[in-house]
């Protein structure tokens, strides 16, 4: 489908709106049960809070800064890690030019995590609410209907029609 297609002249907006205006009036209770379903499912604010999954992701976001040296080796070991703080030291200010890039994705990343969890939280809320509406709605028809169910008919039961066979034989 085109978007031509959707788009038409006819009717006019003031057609539609007359035609609005002769619409029955809704009932006041429905009119109050769709005013607290829109409350209901109104945006919940933000929370400042990161999501406890990206936590741990974004503690360790910045790249530039390693852990402080250690070593295992019970001999060598002061020596390497005195080497190791020598080498950060005198190239701090390279490493950091060369990650800097590393860390503006890593936080780009991040937010955009933080955005999406937020709108799949947002999405779960709103569709457990409808899905809680849509079983509110199906048990108010199922009980109207059970009731029509329960009246007597004064109608006679109708004949039921055969289904007639078509003709040409079976496929």
């Amino acid at each position: 489908m085109r978007a031509e297609d959707l788009l038409t002249q006819e009717p006019s907006a003031e057609a539609v709106a007359a035609e609005t205006a002769r619409l029955p009036a809704a009932p006041e209770a429905t009119l109050d049960e769709v005013r607290r379903l829109l409350e209901v499912s109104e945006r919940a604010p933000s929370s400042p809070e990161w999501p406890p999954v990206l936590q741990a992701p974004r503690n360790k976001k910045d790249t530039r800064y390693a852990d402080p040296p250690s070593s295992h080796r019970p001999v060598v070991g002061p020596v390497l890690v005195t080497a190791k703080r020598a080498f950060r030291l005198a190239f701090q200010p390279f490493i950091n030019e060369i990650m800097r890039r590393q860390v503006e994705f890593n936080e780009a990343i991040l937010e955009s995590l933080a955005v999406i969890y937020e709108h799949q939280q947002e999405s779960s809320r709103t569709q457990a609410l409808w899905r809680q509406e849509m079983e509110r709605r199906l048990a108010r028809l199922e009980a109207e209907r059970g009731v029509a169910d329960a009246k007597p008919s004064d109608d006679k039961p109708r004949a039921s029609r055969k289904a007639k066979k078509p003709k040409g034989g079976a496929r």
